[in-house]
Parts: C-alpha cells; structure tokens; sequence
C-alpha cells in the first residue's frame, strides 16, 4: 500500500488534533511578530553597496571626509501678479530671524533675488547627519507657516531635501494606508459572494493576514541580515493577501466540493489535501523560485523584496496545509453558517460545470488547432507594443502634482535653477599633480559656465579637502533630473568636460554621480539584469513544473504559456502610460516611460501568481485524465470543474492589484495596472482558451514522461480514444 502524501498526513493530523494545530499557528504568529517588533527593522542604507562610477565618486568623497548639511530653502513669491520685492525682503529677513532663533539650526544665508525678480530664497543648514534631517525639520517648517500667516498676500514655502523627504513619506504612507484599508474589505466581499456564509469567507482572509503578520516579523529579523526597503512591507501585504486568499479558497472550496459528494469532514479534509493540498506546495515552491528570480539583480531594493515575498508565500503556503484542515475538520458543516441568503443560493449553484464555460469551451474542443493560433496571435499582437518599451529611473518627474510640496518645487526650479537638479563631479588627483589639478578644475568651471546646458544664476559649488588633491564641484543644470536635457548634460559631462580637463591630469581619477547620473545607471542595471533574472526564472520554473508533473511538455506550456501573458502585460503599459490618452481616467501624467523596476517585478510576481491557476486547473485535469477520460474530455472536465474557484481567486487578485493603481505615485499606478491586466488575462483567455487548446493538440503527447522520469507507482493515462465525427462537449 502507498505511503499518503506528506500533505495528507500533516492533514490528518491536524484534522486528528485540531485545537493544538491551531494553538501551535497562533503561537508561531505571535512569536514572529513579538520577535520581529522586539528586533525592530534595520533600513537601508543606500549608499553601503555602491557600484560603477557611483563606487569611484564614494570612494573620493569618504576619503575628503566632507559632511555637507541638510539645508532647507524658504521661497517667497506672488500670489498673484508681480512681485513686491520691499515686501518679499521684509519677509525673508523674518525668516532670517526665526530660523537663526531656532536650536539645531547652522548658516542662514542672506536673502537672495531671484534673476527675473519674481521670488526672493532664505537658504538655511541643519546642523548633524543628513540622514535624520527628516526627523529635525518640523521646526522649521512651523516656523515658516508661521511667517506666511503673516504675510498672506505672499507665497512663503519651504523646499529641501528633508522637508520634500517629510512630506513625501507621509502621502506615500496615506497611500498605503488607503490600500490596506481598502483591500481587505474588497477581499471579504469578494469571499462573502464565493462562498455565501460568513465564516467560509473569513477564513480565507484571516489566514492570508495571519501570513502577512508573520512575514513582517520575520522580515524585521531578517533585515539585519539584508536590510529592508521602503517598498517591503507593501509587497508583502499585496502578495500575502493575494496568495494566502487564494490558497485556502483552493482548499476550502475542494473540500466542500468533497462534503457534497457525502464524504465525512475528516474524508473531505484528506481529499483536498491530497489535491488541493499538493496543488498548493507546488504553487508555493514556484512562487517562491520566481521571487527568488529578484536576488539575480544583485541590488538592495530587489533583495529585499525578494525575502519579504518568500517569506510571505512560504507562510501562506505553511498555514494552507497545516492550521487550514484542523479549522475545517473542528467547524465542519459550521463553516457554512451564518448563510446569507440570496447570495448562498447563487454560490451553491457555481459549485457545478457552469454552462459559461462550457460555452467558452466549445472553439478549444472543436477546432483546437485554429483557436490556439488566433488566441495566442491576439496575446502576441498585443504583446507588440512591449518592443518599445521605455525605461525611465525613479525621479522628481514621477511624483504627483497634487502634492502641495512639489508645487512649492516647481515654482522654486523655475525662479532658482541651480536649486534643482545639479551633477556632482568627484575629483582625486596624486600629491605631486596638486596645482595641475587646481588649474584644470578652473578650466571645468569655465567650460560650464558657459555652456547653456547647465544653470548659471549661481556659480558651480567647489569644496576642496586633502590639501588640494581632492575637489567636489557641485554642476546644476536648469532641467529637471529625469529630463533629456539633464539626460544630454550627463552625456557631455562623461565624456567631454570632464575627460578634457580635469582628465589630462596625470594619475587623475574622476566620477560623476548626482540624480541624473543614478538614474541613468540604474536603469542600464536594470537593461542589463532582466535577461539573466528571465532565464533564471524560466530554468528553475521549468524544473519545479517538471518534477511536480513528470511531463517535459506541460513544464513547457506552462513557460510559454505564461511568457504570453507576461508579453501581453508589458504590452499593455506602454500602451497605457507611455501615452496620454488614458491620463485623466487613471489620474496621472505620462512620463513617457516605465518605471525601471516595474519590468523585473512584474514578471517574477506574474510568474509566481500564475502557478497558482497553471498547477491548480492542471493537476485538476492530470486528475480526470488519470480517472480513465480522454485528454480532451479531462480537459473540458477539469477547466469546468475549477471555473468557479479560479474566477474568484482571479477576482480576488485583481480587486487587491487595483487598489495600487488609485494610488498616488506613478510606479504604483503601473504596478497595479500591469499586475491586474495580467490576471485578467492569465485567468481568462490563457486558462480558458490557450490551454485547452493547446493541451487539445497535444493530446496524450502532454502526460508523456521520459522513462529515467517515471515513478513506479506513477501511472501514465491511456491514450486518447479515436476521435469520433461528433463534436465533443465538456461533460456535465
């Protein structure tokens, strides 16, 4: 007699000893959180790892030792019409005088005109480290609301580096808040209409929220050995609540499906762990190889990422086939109760081969060959546009307009130039070339004072350190960073202005870094690692499809299928946000490009999620096929089967990915947008009219398994039947 699976014996254990299977979750919940908030989350620090020119520049700024402060910038304009400039210098010499009163406060400057007079600019430095300025300006900005209630027929704003950081962080944060707020309420709809009784559809939510606790704590831990990112608590919460809802709605709804066909509680529980349960390990082990896809790209923000989803998954997996079976077997038919009405009428019913489906099976069955080329024709004609993709970096551009704070910044680059983006050049030149070094700095600030690339309402800043052998000039530029213009001023400065000065020096070492310089290289980062973090995806996919299946060809559709909806996904961004005509529905300002990090999220997320449904609806149809029917009849038997649940896993991922698209920021809008498109499609024309048609062509060719693959008590299907002049329906 066979062994049981080990997802059959964790089941039966648990379903055998309920109360210490759910006691031992809780406990392990509670003890990743307690430890997570006790060790508190280490952040990165950017600067740590740098790599490139941005080394280089480190390199000579670490040995001059230069600790520039925060400063802060007050603007004062018009309200409307022109300027009283006797007014606005009132005005700033007041805030002259409230920041010098103020503690933690260094070198206030003397107020300065503006070149067209229409604003007058108060510089200000905060004294210690520039990275907890953030935490040391509300200071200032009360100070500066105060003088505006003073002189309310003027602008008076504060722009800088902290306050812009302040402002920012809590919009982004209101965001974040905004999506948990609203994602778990759509989640419990969404399972409230699956399920039709309240405690089905809370289980499913409560699990997926008991995984995202754990993977915050966890990810605190962890973050000491690779530090967390700004970004990693929302990609937890956004994969947890999709992948831990949709793993016990898989479970959940099986054995239901079981109790109706008269199994007993415990029965139905080792059912759906034999089919659902194992189902749900191979889900979670290739979402888990897909995001581990993100640690290829040997950068901090990706690493990061990749253990918070890991971490999330393999909880959600974990809790799905242990803690799961033990509610299930203790609530039995209680997890029915309390019933809503009307909608668990209409949810018993989409128990059944919906005749929505079947219908939609119909062209697969009959004609597969034809409706596979047109079906997946249209994906790759929509996939066209994903060829002229354009990546752009993170930038200042990116950011809403909505935000009072970046008004403030518009209007301050528009007076000041130079208080814009700027290049920041790094030079190091040995002892003996010191005054060779000097004159060629010299000979760099004239080549950029006159060269209208760059702003000239103020002089290039210079600071020199280790006797003259090291020089920072500070080169602002009149665009903003992510601008073709800065793009263009970068161009020249690499290699031209600085390699024919400072260049010709013997034994000079140079770099360039600044905004537009780390955008620039980071998205060449990313251009360069998304073709290894493909391959390594699809290599390690293949191989966790092929030992999950022993079939070289379902691993293999299961690549292509998903490199479809991928392609398809990519298609649709451009489409979306590297033109206008969408911008006033979404609410956002076309860059003309796509975020740089979006194309590597997004295909490894895609990839993972997409196991969900692949592994689910095929070893639903391995199952019929083993049961004796023929490929084509498991096929329409399998997808009809699991319609109800895929639709609403489906459903479920994209209400949670729509929510990201109603938020603030550019790049959240297009990580909603892709993800959700992509569902959308992987749920419905992948899985309903791709794969049954190419499975429908392949015939029993799918289950083919190599001889040093096979498993003594693996039995292959029989090969299909002759194929009779009738057409063949789904069985129902």
């Amino acid at each position: 007699m066979a062994k049981p699976m080990l997802t059959v014996r964790v089941a039966r254990w648990s379903a055998e000893h309920p109360w210490r299977a759910i006691g031992a979750w809780l406990l392990f919940v509670a003890i990743c959180v307690g430890a997570g908030n006790f060790a508190g989350t280490r952040s990165a620090d950017f600067d740590d790892n740098p790599t490139g020119e941005l080394a280089t520049y480190q390199s000579i700024v670490d040995e001059a030792g230069f600790q520039r402060p925060s400063t802060e910038n007050v603007l004062i304009t018009a309200r409307s019409g022109n300027l009283d400039s006797g007014r606005a210098m009132v005005a700033a010499n007041d805030v002259r005088a409230g920041m010098s009163a103020l503690s933690g406060v260094g070198k206030v400057s003397e107020p300065v005109p503006s070149p067209k007079g229409t604003a007058v600019l108060v510089n200000v430095e905060l004294q210690g480290e520039r990275k907890t300025a953030d935490e040391r300006v509300q200071p200032l900005l009360d100070t500066t609301a105060s003088i505006q209630q003073r002189y309310p027929d003027l602008r008076v704003e504060e722009v800088g580096g902290a306050s812009l950081d302040k402002a920012l962080s809590a919009t982004l944060g209101n965001d974040f808040k905004k999506a948990e707020l609203i994602s778990i309420p759509v989640t419990l709809v969404i399972m409230l209409l699956v399920f039709g009784a309240l405690i089905a559809a809370g289980i499913p939510v409560l699990l997926a929220l008991s995984a995202v606790g754990t993977a915050l704590g966890l990810s605190a831990l962890v973050s000491h050995l690779i530090p967390a990112t700004d970004n990693t608590s929302s990609m937890i919460l956004l994969i947890g609540m999709a992948v831990g809802v949709d793993y016990s709605l898989f479970y959940v709804r099986r054995e239901r499906e079981e109790r109706a066909k008269g199994a007993g509680h415990v029965d139905a529980v080792e059912i759906a762990a034999a089919t659902s349960g194992h189902a749900i390990v191979v889900s979670g082990i290739a979402v888990t190889v897909a995001m581990a896809g993100m640690f290829v790209v040997n950068d901090i923000v990706f690493s990061s990422i990749a253990v918070g989803t890991i971490l999330v998954v393999l909880a959600a997996m974990i809790g799905s086939i242990t803690v799961l079976p033990a509610l299930l077997a203790k609530l039995g038919r209680w997890v029915d109760r309390p019933r809503i009405p009307l909608v668990w009428r209409l949810s018993a019913r989409s128990h059944g081969e919906p005749r929505f489906w079947k219908a939609l099976l119909k062209p697969s069955l009959r004609r597969p060959a034809l409706t596979l080329a047109l079906s997946g024709g249209a994906l790759a004609a929509l996939a066209i546009p994903a060829f002229s993709m354009n990546l752009n970096a993170p930038s200042d551009a990116d950011l809403p307009r909505s935000i009072p704070i970046m008004q403030s910044y518009d209007r301050m680059t528009d007076a000041f130039p130079s208080t814009g983006a700027a290049h920041a050049i790094a030079v190091r030149v040995p002892a003996d070339q010191v005054e060779a070094g000097r004159r060629a700095v010299d000979d760099l600030i004239t080549r950029l004072g006159n060269d209208p690339a760059f702003a000239h309402d103020r002089k290039p800043r210079v600071d020199e350190a280790a006797g003259g052998r090291i020089h920072v000039i500070s080169a602002a530029i009149p665009d903003p960073g992510g601008s073709p213009a800065a793009d263009s001023s970068l161009v020249k400065l690499r290699t031209s202005l600085v390699p024919e000065t400072v260049g010709r020096v013997a034994g000079a070492e140079f770099a360039v870094s600044g905004q537009t310089a780390g955008e620039n290289d980071f998205v060449d980062k990313m251009n360069g690692a998304l073709p290894w973090v493909i391959v390594f995806v699809l290599l390690l996919t293949f191989l966790v499809m092929l030992w999950a299946f022993r079939a070289p060809l379902i691993a293999l559709s299961a690549i292509g299928l998903n490199l479809l909806s991928a392609g398809a996904a990519y298609g649709v961004l451009v489409l979306v946000f590297q033109n206008t005509w969408a911008e006033g529905a979404l609410g956002f300002h076309s860059t003309g490009g796509i975020v740089a990090w979006l194309p590597v999220i997004l295909f490894v997320t895609l990839f993972g999620l997409s196991m969900d449904y692949h592994v689910f609806v095929v070893s639903r149809i391995r199952e019929y096929a083993r049961g004796g029917l023929s490929t084509r009849d498991a096929v329409a038997r399998g997808i009809t089967t699991s319609a109800g649940v895929v639709t609403s896993a489906a459903a479920v991922m994209i209400g949670v990915f729509s929510v990201f698209a109603t938020l603030s920021t550019i790049e959240m809008k297009q990580l909603g947008i892709g993800l959700a498109t992509a569902i959308l499609l992987d749920a419905t024309l992948i899985r309903a009219v791709v794969l049954p048609a190419l499975m429908s062509v392949l015939g029993n060719a799918n289950w083919w398994t190599p001889r040093w693959l096979r498993r003594r008590d693996e039995l292959t299907p029989p090969p299909d039947p002759k194929p009779e002049p009738r057409v063949l329906e789904p069985v129902g």
